[in-house]
Formats: structure tokens, C-alpha cells, sequence
């Protein structure tokens, strides 16, 4: 299963690409689309939008995995971060892409363990469970992190799903 993780973010918005094959994580890419601080809002949405639909036709993903939104004390920047998800979001339906949603807490959970963990700690488990050379810079870390979450999270979610939803 090829999973792109993204965090987004009006002014980065982080992805990271995974293979899992059997329980087993490869790193295929990660980066960050980048939009201009000049570009109208709009088109900074615009930006991300078309952003993640090059990285679903380049890489073709099975899945989808994005950082739900936290609750800031600054409504604006959670307003903005609600609309840079739904840009990726938007882009990942258009190719019928399913998109899997996780908190900020859920995905430190699963990759380092501990849900209040701080962004060096996800950047250095990152780094360790995909055997990454060098560290990612902050997004297409938390990005990794989400795509690490999910394919952690599907097996167990295909499980539930065989069982008729039981918990």
C-alpha cells in the first residue's frame, strides 16, 4: 500500500510518501508545496490544490493520510488551516482517492509513543523507523509521521471492518 501523508499548512504544506509492503515501511519521497506570501489566499489554496494533485499523479497513491485539525487559540490560523486541508483533501476526491483523517495526538501516538511528543522527537523517530539518511525538515516530517499513522492504523481498521465494525 502506497500511502501519501500530508500536513497541511497555508504557507507549507508537508507531505511524505510510504510504501508499506508487509508490515514493512519504505521512504519513497517528502518534501513541501510551498506558496508564495504575495499570492491571495485563494490562490495559496489554489497552490496546494494543484500541488497535490502532481504528487497523486506522480506517485499514485492508494491512500490518503492528513492531519485533522487541532484547536488553536488563533481562530484565523485554524479557519486558514481548515481550508488548506480541504484544498488536499479536495484534490485527493477528484482522483477517488480515500482519505484516511488523524489528530495530532493519534499520530504521535503511533509514532513515538507518547501524545504529547514535540516535533524534534517525531522528526527523530521518523528518521529511525523509515531509516532516513538525514532528518526532514518540520512538515514533510509530520507529513512521514501521518503516513507512518496510517499504516499503522489500516491493518487494524481492515480487521474491524471484517468483524462487522465490532469493537
Amino acid at each position: 500500500m502506497r500511502i501519501l501523508g500530508i500536513d497541511p499548512g497555508s504557507q507549507v504544506t508537508g507531505y511524505g510518501l510510504v510504501e508499506s509492503v508487509r508490515s514493512h515501511l519504505h521512504h519513497i519521497d517528502n518534501g513541501g508545496i510551498f506558496t508564495r506570501s504575495l499570492d491571495s489566499f485563494p490562490q495559496r489554496l489554489h497552490t496546494i490544490f494543484e500541488g497535490v494533485k502532481e504528487l497523486i499523479q506522480k506517485f499514485s497513491p492508494d491512500v490518503v493520510a492528513i492531519e485533522n485539525i487541532f484547536y488553536a487559540k488563533n481562530v484565523k490560523s485554524t479557519v486558514q488551516l481548515g481550508h488548506a486541508r480541504g484544498a488536499a483533501i479536495i484534490a485527493s476526491v477528484e482522483f477517488k482517492i480515500p482519505v484516511h483523517e488523524y489528530t495530532p495526538l493519534v499520530i504521535k501516538q503511533a509514532v513515538v509513543g507518547y501524545g504529547r511528543a514535540s516535533k524534534e522527537q517525531i522528526q527523530q523517530m521518523v528518521k529511525s523507523i523509515l531509516k532516513l539518511s538525514d532528518i526532514a525538515f518540520f512538515d514533510a516530517s509530520d507529513a512521514l509521521a501521518v503516513a507512518i499513522c496510517h499504516a499503522h492504523s489500516a491493518p487494524l481498521e481492515e480487521k474491524l471492518k471484517l468483524a462487522g465494525g465490532k469493537r
